[in-house]
């Protein structure tokens, strides 16, 4: 651990004495950026984002999100749609819902789904890849 430790500090020496970083001073650059980690451990909101984007990062939610863009469906319809068993649709129904992206609500003994904002279709067609 502590060969770990030195072996770090000396790359940051080299980095300062390099002039690629505007700092003069490794020992206090370490300081700074000991100081901008701390300033990031504020937990919940990085656990919260990360799940968030946990959500995004399969290709089934994903095409649940544009069908939902299109209008409200029952998760039959979206079954049918993307070929998928109904404990699967409910699964990913079930994650884009608790992450606040889609809303149900009840008609009958019809459950219907729609994005929670239109936002979420237009923020993942901006991503160019």
């Amino acid at each position: 651990m502590r060969s770990t430790v030195r072996a770090t500090k000396a790359r940051l020496r080299r980095l300062v004495s390099s002039g690629m970083c505007e700092a003069d001073n490794a020992e206090r650059y370490a300081g700074e950026l000991r100081q901008s980690g701390k300033n990031l451990e504020i937990d919940t909101l990085f656990k919260s984002k990360a799940r968030f984007f946990k959500a995004l990062g399969d290709s089934t939610r994903l095409k649940m999100i544009k069908l939902l863009a299109e209008r409200e469906m029952c998760v039959c319809e979206i079954m049918v749609a993307l070929e998928i068993t109904q404990p699967t649709a409910s699964h990913h129904l079930n994650i884009l819902e608790r992450e606040g992206m889609a809303k149900k609500r009840r008609q009958g003994k019809w459950v219907l789904y729609r994005l929670a904002t239109p936002k979420i279709s237009a923020a993942i067609d901006s991503i160019g890849l």
